[in-house]
């Protein structure tokens, strides 16, 4: 049953000096100590975490997320000495990513401790680590003195979190605390890849590229679908569930120009002589063209297409906006599957349950 909490909001300025020693990281880190589960800012979106020694603790991000049990988890550390708590092996090429990428938005699976809970790895024999670029997790991580596991702080299906109003909308009242650190940086998770494969295979796009890790290490794997089929066991957080979904149906619709815009008005045109208040998820650079039209009740701007780094970072609070303003039926733009803008559309075709139109 879950526990109702007086969720706790503890405001800190990550730009401050000594981070440790402030009252609201030390109080975050009791409640993880406790067993408890707190909030916190990475680079890429809230984590939702808890101390990733403890099965007790693990357990309760399962209920407050009503996450499917058999999805694993993260481990996020603070430094490198945490390392050999949660993993049993790292190979020399493993070691070049971690020199390359960390701190930052890249996942190692690697052979795991058998002192790393069950329940933190689905059973599996790796385990997704990580260390993130965000001063006030690692703070966090450091203080607490444990490393902490730390799935995005949202419930299971619904889009991530990248400021603390938007975790205190999913999980006010589910967990001990929300330490808010202002919004995150790059908005889309780390990217995970397992190193336990020759080649290494890339399982989500994220925050690093394939192109970035294909210079560190080499031959590097691609999971063509970034899905698994709906019977095996998935490997990486995000793989095998509905994940980032607006509450509205949402298609994606690819192509040309011309052609593509004239698509979507056709769908939305449809969605309207049903009744349905419509949307549209645009770039800054086609913001003015859907304002202007009477075809969507909502247009709103994902970044700008020449710029991914600034989709990826509004992805999912555009998609929050558009159920605050009760948007029952979405079209959006797609973008290049490259660099970026690979992660990019791993998320929409998510939020969109794969409902995507070629044109």
């Amino acid at each position: 049953m879950q526990k109702k909490y007086e969720t706790q909001v503890f405001h800190v300025d990550k730009n401050v000096e000594h981070l440790e020693s402030c009252t609201q990281i030390v109080d975050s880190a009791k409640f993880v100590e406790a067993g408890e589960l707190v909030a916190f800012p990475t680079e890429t979106v809230y984590g939702l975490g808890a101390n990733a020694c403890s099965a007790d603790a693990v357990e309760k991000i399962f209920v407050a997320k009503g996450r499917p049990s058999d999805n694993p988890l993260i481990v996020h550390i603070g430094d490198m000495s945490q390392l050999s708590q949660v993993a049993s092996e790292v190979s020399p090429a493993a070691r070049r990513l971690m020199d390359a990428f960390w701190p930052g938005p890249l996942t190692l699976f690697l052979p795991k401790q058998e002192s790393v809970p069950d329940r933190v790895t689905a059973g599996l024999p790796t385990v997704g680590v990580r260390m993130p670029a965000h001063p006030v997790a690692l703070a966090l991580i450091n203080v607490a003195g444990v490393p902490i596991a730390a799935p995005s702080a949202n419930r299971s299906g619904r889009p991530s979190p990248t400021t603390a109003a938007h975790v205190a909308e999913d999980l006010d009242g589910r967990i001990a605390a929300i330490l808010d650190g202002g919004s995150t940086g790059v908005g889309v998770e780390s990217t995970t890849i397992d190193m336990t494969v020759e080649p290494p295979m890339i399982h989500r796009p994220g925050g690093i590229t394939y192109e970035q890790i294909q210079a560190v290490i080499g031959d590097v794997a691609m999971d063509p679908a970034h899905l698994r089929e709906k019977d095996a066991a998935p490997v990486s957080p995000g793989m095998k569930y509905a994940h980032y979904a607006p509450e509205g149906e949402m298609w994606l619709v690819e192509g040309d120009g011309a052609s593509v815009r004239a698509k979507m008005i056709e769908l939305l045109h449809q969605a309207k002589a049903q009744g349905l208040s419509t949307g549209v998820m645009t770039t800054e650079e086609s913001l003015a063209f859907w304002k202007d039209s009477a075809d969507a009740d909502v247009a709103l701007a994902c970044g700008s297409v020449s710029d991914m780094t600034s989709v990826a970072r509004d992805l999912y609070g555009v998609l929050r906006q558009f159920d605050e303003q009760r948007v029952q039926f979405i079209v959006a733009e797609t973008f290049p599957r490259e660099g970026l803008g690979l992660a990019v559309m791993n998320r929409l075709e998510k939020a969109a349950a794969h409902r995507i139109i070629s044109v």
